[in-house]
């Protein structure tokens, strides 16, 4: 008897992605399936299309043509902020805190869409239970917390609320190598909590251990997609450069 495999169930689908600014095209024909529970690397040159490609997902930017199905809807042409109610939730570059807030008020701030008075103190619990640095850093400026606490600041805002899918974009940008192992480490509890995540990131190699699955961009299309596993220095060194790639993996 031949048993049968089913594949993941998809979260997302982004087929066939155009975007342009103005006379420029950015994104060239983009396709990406994002499964539920499952990370997926965006890699890429700069310039690539990478954050052109996520703000296309979360609403920011327009689609020239091209669909994108969300647990089991069509968004395409559904505003950033009913995007983010349905579940999906972009970090951009930047850290996304407010660096003159306390960490607990920016954890209230990112709470207010969760509902009810109960359902908004949940939602701080929540972020708090998963970065316990959150808690007894609650009465701190955000702005004074070392680059890696900002980014677990960042995650447990984005995560106060619950979503279906996590787009980090650059999250390891600008630290140093030690905070970069925190951020990633966040970022898989993140993954085992169930969370889809789009992960655009300069830390290939390590971006390709918490990851799935693999698309690389080239010149705002998809060079390369499959496995993260068979994304080998060959694969990297065509699409990559030989120096983006060595400089990546430390």
């Amino acid at each position: 008897m031949v048993l049968s495999v089913s594949a993941p169930e998809l979260l997302l689908r982004a087929d066939s992605l155009d975007v342009r600014y103005g006379a420029s095209r950015a994104l060239f024909d983009v396709s990406l399936d994002i499964p539920v529970g499952q990370v997926v690397a965006l890699l890429g040159p700069n310039g690539a299309g990478k954050s052109t490609f996520a703000r296309a997902l979360s609403g920011l930017v327009p689609l020239t043509s091209g669909s994108i199905q969300f647990n089991g809807r069509d968004i395409s042409k559904m505003p950033a902020h009913r995007r983010q109610n349905a579940g999906l939730t972009y970090i951009p570059e930047g850290r996304g805190i407010f660096p003159g807030l306390s960490v607990i008020d920016n954890l209230k701030m990112a709470a207010r869409r969760a509902g009810s008075h109960s359902e908004r103190d949940a939602a701080v619990e929540r972020a708090i239970t998963l970065f316990p640095i959150l808690g007894s850093r609650s009465r701190q400026q955000a702005g004074s917390l070392s680059g890696g606490e900002q980014q677990m600041l960042s995650l447990g805002r984005a995560l106060a609320v619950e979503p279906k899918l996590l787009i980090a974009d650059e999250m390891s940008l600008g630290l140093a190598p030690i905070v970069v192992e925190t951020v990633f480490q966040s970022l898989e509890q993140v993954r085992d909590a169930g969370i889809s995540v789009l992960l655009i990131e300069q830390f290939v190699h390590r971006a390709l251990g918490l990851a799935s699955q693999c698309v690389i961009l080239s010149r705002g299309r998809v060079g390369w997609s499959g496995p993260a596993a068979d994304a080998g220095a060959e694969v990297l060194d065509r699409y990559l450069g030989e120096a983006t790639s060595a400089a990546a993996s430390g």
